[in-house]
């Protein structure tokens, strides 16, 4: 029987999917002490947030994929699994749905001041003083503003249909994407990042990280938004140089920021971003509502299970190895 290793307990919920092919395993109470205990008796993984580097792949020799519960791939080193024919996969059509209402939903948050006229309201009551917050209070309508996504992949898809169905228009820049998916979406492209930036109201981060787009949201970027704009990042906080948003918002360039990720995660308690009436942070959550989290176990699930049949999982992220991990699946008795 194979065995399936699990990051935290095995959901008993999904036991039926994998039963009687393989077994579940995790690292149970010694969790805390080696958060990889038990990964060498495993077949497939079934990864959340641990770290999938050269030692911990190491410890699996028996591995024959990492399925990634998420879209984004950042903690695998798929050249460290490759080099040992470990396939790697990843969830992308998991996530999409919830992550998109996210973004929605922090702009709609920062847009409208929620947070800095809660802050006041409580300042009030506490003080037992009246003060003026229908007069004070600032706050932007989203209607007939210009969405800039940065990414037009599934989840800035999904944001872009929302957003112009709240009566946004939407631009976007991405040289991957296709001029009929763009046609498609009802979406402008963008010729250039800067040329997005500076004619964008809001401005919201749909992309994965890589070489090319760490820091890419740098104080040269920040200085191209336009004036009075909103900041939404609910991909990955190493996109973003944090000082450099800071000072955008310290400036009064930026209106405010919504942010679901940061670098590290969570924020480190000097953090220049924390405690502002006009920035909203809340800890990588946007794709864990009860519908996403499900999705995203079982899409992961699925094709490691695939993988153990000798099946080739539909988002394999390293095809390359793909014959070299079907030969030791054969050559493991299939």
């Amino acid at each position: 029987m194979y065995k399936i290793w699990f990051e935290k307990a095995v959901p008993a919920d999904f036991r039926q999917m994998f039963a009687p092919l393989a077994e579940g395993i995790s690292p149970g109470e010694r969790a805390a002490s080696d958060p990889y205990h038990r990964l060498e008796e495993a077949h497939a993984v079934v990864a959340g947030g641990l770290v999938y580097d050269a030692a911990a792949l190491e410890r699996g020799q028996r591995l024959l994929i990492v399925a990634r519960s998420g879209v984004g791939y950042d903690k695998v080193d798929i050249p460290a699994a490759s080099a040992r024919a470990i396939a790697v996969a990843n969830a992308p059509d998991a996530p999409t749905v919830s992550t998109a209402e996210h973004a929605i939903t922090l702009m709609l948050t920062v847009a409208r001041s929620v947070k800095r006229v809660e802050n006041a309201l409580n300042r009030m009551l506490k003080s037992g003083t009246r003060s003026n917050i229908w007069g004070d209070y600032v706050a932007l309508e989203l209607r007939g503003k210009r969405l800039g996504l940065v990414g037009l992949g599934r989840i800035g898809g999904h944001v872009s249909a929302i957003a112009r169905a709240i009566g946004m228009t939407v631009a976007a820049y991405d040289p991957h994407i296709s001029a009929e998916r763009f046609a498609e979406l009802g979406v402008t492209r963008a010729a250039t990042l800067a040329a997005l930036l500076g004619s964008a109201d809001i401005v919201s981060l749909h992309l994965p990280l890589n070489a090319e787009t760490a820091k890419l949201m740098n104080a040269e970027r920040f200085a191209q938004m336009k004036a009075g704009a909103v900041f939404i990042n609910v991909s990955r906080g190493g996109h973003v140089d944090e000082a450099a948003l800071a000072a955008a918002l310290d400036s009064g360039r930026l209106f405010g920021a919504g942010l679901d990720v940061t670098d590290p995660e969570p924020p480190l308690a000097g953090s220049p971003l924390l405690g502002r009436d006009n920035v909203v942070i809340t800890p990588h959550i946007a794709s864990a509502t009860v519908a996403g989290r499900q999705r995203l176990l079982r899409h992961a699930l699925e094709q490691a299970l695939q993988v153990l049949r000798g099946e080739r999982p539909p988002h394999l992220l390293n095809p390359e190895v793909w014959q070299a991990v079907r030969a030791r699946w054969e050559a493991n008795g299939g």
